[in-house]
């Protein structure tokens, strides 16, 4: 059974309110979850370059498509613009190169992965300073890049376009420069880090707010240590204030975390490459939280931030990076 709860568009392209998340997992591990994902019952799916992942994924849609087993217009594929690409004369090849990896004529949102930008190398490496650190491109320009995206929606490569991890003064700028208006802003966003400003002032522009890492990320703490970043995370699904209000329902803690986050009118996508839990993350709409349960919740926000990007040494430097939080000076 396809799961069927929608988010309406400003554009009135309708977006499912839950989706599956698909950063950091291995190309076997995400053909077999995403197989085990449309079969739960997800149409909803999130990619983007920088995932590496984007061939698996459409290796699995064409088997599905092919197979007759679901139709193209019932499933909704987000993919992003790469922080190695934010420029106007890389949108378009861009796309196009996740649509044929994708094995897509479109995809339903195409977004711009980060408001920052960064070189690369001929190879594709990043291009580093003498101090080894990554070297950000300043001249980084939203408004130019928005109208290359806005001609992506005239020649059918995408249904809708949006940005993700941009802050209320970015979204605001994109604003007064679009003809077409941001239809979604992908943040980060959980018990932890609310970013409730930033929420309203995107609901109340009619910007869909996507929650990546909706139940924290524990893949980061290895993807950290691996770019030389310790960092203490905590884990949301022990929370103790989330565990007696999954007790109260019979439900798991990831399942509350969701139920909070869609709820507030917000669009999850949950990453796992685990069946069972893709099931769970998905059976979020037969309870409703008290009122009293949902102020425990928002009384919990830390401002605690998982992903600030300091994995790209050195891209603090640039105008646009919003990411500071307790790891970051």
């Amino acid at each position: 059974m396809a799961n069927t709860q929608y988010k309406t568009l400003n554009n009135g392209e309708k977006m499912p309110i839950i989706g599956i998340g698909t950063w950091q997992a291995s190309d076997e591990e995400i053909e077999t979850a995403i197989d085990a994902a449309l079969e739960a019952g997800y149409r909803h799916i999130d990619t983007a370059p920088v995932y590496g992942n984007e061939q698996a994924i459409g290796r699995v849609l064409k088997r599905w498509l092919d197979a007759g087993k679901v139709k193209r217009e019932e499933l909704y594929i987000v993919t992003k613009l790469p922080p190695v690409s934010n420029r106007p004369h890389e949108v378009e090849p861009t796309i196009k190169k996740s649509l044929a990896d994708l094995q897509l004529d479109y995809v339903d949102m195409y977004l711009i992965h980060t408001p920052f930008t960064l070189f690369i190398n001929e190879d594709g490496s990043f291009k580093l300073d003498d101090e080894g650190l990554m070297v950000p491109d300043v001249s980084t320009n939203h408004a130019a890049t928005w109208v290359e995206m806005e001609k992506l929606v005239a020649n059918g490569l995408t249904k809708s376009i949006g940005v993700s991890n941009f802050d209320q003064e970015q979204v605001a700028r994109l604003l007064k420069n679009c003809k077409i208006r941001p239809a979604n802003n992908q943040i980060e966003h959980h018990v932890y880090l609310q970013q409730r400003e930033l929420v309203d002032f995107c609901k109340a522009e009619g910007v869909v707010v996507t929650a990546y890492s909706p139940l924290g990320s524990k893949g980061i703490a290895k993807f950290n240590a691996g770019a030389g970043l310790v960092r203490d995370l905590p884990d949301l699904m022990d929370i103790p204030e989330v565990k007696e209000i999954a007790a109260a329902h019979g439900k798991t803690p990831a399942q509350v975390l969701l139920r909070w986050i869609i709820d507030t009118g917000v669009v999850a996508i949950p990453k796992s490459i685990n069946p069972e839990r893709l099931k769970q993350n998905l059976n979020v709409f037969d309870f409703k939280l008290t009122d009293e349960e949902v102020a425990k919740l928002l009384a919990l926000d830390k401002d605690l931030r998982v992903c600030d990007f300091a994995f790209f040494h050195g891209v603090e430097r640039h105008p646009e990076f919003r990411f500071k939080n307790q790891y970051t000076n």
